[in-house]
């Protein structure tokens, strides 16, 4: 383990601050193991040992980037929902937090996706599946406040996705936008939506905002930018109304994507990055 490397090398200050980074609960990804149930009833039993509500990120949808870095999902839509049963055949009925499939649904609307319907069929498919298994909390993708501006297109679009069946939906996943920005832009979308729909935000690297750039260093600056900083704690009673929940939903110090020399590939861990995280935060 890094920080342990670190503290035999003297770094304590900096080996403690990575520590603390992994004794915060954190999501668990699913991006297309064809051993899903496995994988995710693994990951139940030992949340429970641990006294742990799980947070599983649901992230397979054919043609899920949108030819952007990191493309991928599932083949096409059979394929998915046979790996969605798959999967909530793992969860079992114990109780589970799903933020289901980041972008899958402002893609859509931002017109990126040429078959918009069958996208959002898809998903209204998966959300049925996973609450059918009785412990599913099920969290549709909304993006975050710098995406789709038009909270009642986004909203048309969620409804057709199945968010009457869902628990709400989910904020600034992987994202740096700041916690208030996200509850301000969570309730319009709410209130479009009925002003009933709850809804969860992803705090794990929005402690300074987002860059303010749309580069940095030749890359996207939503890719490592630098000078970000950890965010509030997990927590389920984070108080604003409607709020279900503050997740670490992405694992602070997780690469983005090798978008400059040097970087790590998508999801590798980045102890550097993670340490300058810990260190910026308030």
């Amino acid at each position: 383990m890094q920080a342990d490397r670190w503290a035999a090398q003297g770094r304590t200050a900096d080996a403690e601050a990575l520590r603390a980074i992994a004794g915060r609960p954190s999501a668990k990804w699913l991006t297309g193991n064809p051993a899903v149930r496995a994988e995710v009833d693994a990951f139940l039993t030992a949340a429970a040992v641990a006294g742990q509500t799980p947070v599983l990120v649901v992230h397979n949808v054919p043609d899920r980037d949108c030819a952007r870095r990191g493309a991928g999902g599932a083949g096409d839509a059979a394929d998915y929902q046979r790996w969605i049963r798959d999967l909530a055949a793992g969860v079992a009925g114990r109780p589970v937090t799903v933020v289901l499939e980041p972008g899958a649904v402002p893609d859509a609307v931002a017109g990126c996706v040429p078959d918009v319907a069958g996208r959002l069929a898809v998903l209204r498919d998966a959300v049925a599946v996973l609450g059918s298994t009785g412990g599913a909390r099920v969290y549709l993708d909304a993006g975050h406040p710098g995406w789709i501006t038009d909270v009642d297109r986004l909203a048309a679009a969620l409804r057709r996705a199945g968010i009457a069946d869902a628990a709400g939906f989910a904020l600034n996943v992987a994202n740096f936008v700041g916690t208030e920005e996200n509850v301000r832009y969570g309730h319009r979308l709410s209130d479009a939506l009925g002003g009933a729909t709850r809804f969860v935000v992803d705090t794990s690297r929005n402690g300074n905002g987002p860059h303010p750039g749309r580069t940095v260093g030749g890359a996207p600056s939503w890719c490592n930018p630098p000078g970000r900083a950890l965010g509030e704690e997990p927590t389920a009673d984070p108080g604003p109304d409607r709020v279900d929940a503050l997740l670490w939903v992405k694992f602070p110090g997780e690469s983005d994507d090798a978008c400059r020399p040097g970087e790590p590939d998508s999801g590798v861990w980045w102890p550097e990055y993670a340490l300058d995280l810990a260190r910026r935060a308030r």
